[in-house]
């Protein structure tokens, strides 16, 4: 028995700039954190030939071209592993939460097949396996981000060149500083669960159009992506506050689905009840909001969230990205 898990994500600056059809032409630059959520695959070896699958469904199929879930079909083909192999999935949080739930579970996927065929692989080749099988293998409308956060962990800066290559740089933020950030983000959960394609294809289809507006916002999230490193260095957190609503109201008019009357609402609210700024995370359309808070407007903020009906996720930082957990895997 194998178990492998790779964390979730919060992008803190310059998320959609990994887009290929935005860091292609004009190159992207942003800054993760994941965090202490993870997805958890498991990977047995099976008595009988044949190959059995265990998410939100069960599927016991005779060969891999069978399969019917993308992802576990292209990483097995990826991989070389054809037959006599039992798989589960459980994760801490849902699908479509703008968490890169989706890319976390690639990646533990990937890192449970390798080590089940005792290959030994760097963060960097799960990182790009896992963009070959989403965004190649499989057409997704997704960016690089969320791959290589899931397998490098930390607090990390990406650099999304023109060519298609990544720059990984964690960034320094002292001990005190993230202990203070953890304090006072707050994440909020929509209730509003929305697949990231049906806003980032058209997030796509305006950026390979060179929408002029569109183009100069993203120009304008990837310099934020570069303060927002700034300010975590610096440790000047509540100007990281106010560069959050900033980042906000440049990314909601990136697609007409990335929010909507009910979710301005409730960011309203954060704001009124105290948030300094906040966003959606991911795609936007719903999932987790992410509000930033001082200590003293925390509690005024997180009644005001309860009261309309939303729950808070506790978390802190990860900070080893994917890794296998367990293995007691025999020949």
């Amino acid at each position: 028995m194998i178990v492998s898990r790779a964390p979730v994500r919060f992008s803190l600056g310059g998320g959609g700039t990994d887009l290929p059809a935005y860091s292609d032409r004009f190159g992207g630059y942003l800054v993760s954190a994941s965090i202490d959520k993870y997805i958890y695959v498991t990977a047995n070896k099976r008595f009988h030939r044949d190959i059995r699958l265990a998410y939100s469904k069960t599927e016991i199929v005779p060969s891999v071209d069978a399969i019917e879930h993308p992802i576990f079909r292209e990483a097995l083909r990826l991989v070389g592993i054809e037959h006599s192999i039992e798989l589960t999935s459980v994760a801490d949080l849902p699908a479509n939460s703008g968490l890169g739930s989706s890319s976390s579970f690639t990646v533990a996927l990937l890192n449970a097949l390798h080590t089940y065929k005792r290959d030994f692989v760097s963060s960097e080749q799960l990182a790009r396996e896992a963009c070959s099988i989403e965004m190649d293998r499989l057409g997704e409308p997704v960016g690089r981000q969320d791959q290589y956060i899931a397998a490098y962990g930390n607090i990390t800066a990406f650099t999304f060149e023109t060519d298609g290559s990544v720059h990984v740089e964690p960034v320094p933020v002292r001990d005190e500083v993230m202990e203070e950030l953890e304090s006072n983000l707050l994440i909020v959960w929509s209730g509003i669960e929305r697949p990231a394609r049906v806003v980032l294809g058209e997030q796509r289809e305006r950026i390979t159009q060179l929408e002029a507006d569109v183009i100069e916002r993203m120009h304008r999230i990837k310099e934020i992506g570069h303060e927002v490193r700034r300010l975590l260095v610096a440790g000047a957190l509540d100007e990281y506050g106010d560069l959050l609503h900033l980042h906000w109201t440049q990314k909601r008019r990136l697609a007409s689905k990335m929010t909507d009357p009910v979710i301005d609402e409730h960011y309203e609210a954060a704001r009124t009840a105290g948030a300094l700024g906040g966003k959606l995370m991911g795609a936007g359309g719903g999932g987790f909001f992410m509000f930033y808070v001082r200590p003293g407007d925390r509690r005024r903020v997180i009644e005001t969230m309860i009261g309309r009906g939303l729950r808070i996720l506790r978390f802190r930082f990860d900070l080893d990205g994917a890794r296998i957990v367990a293995n007691l895997h025999r020949s």
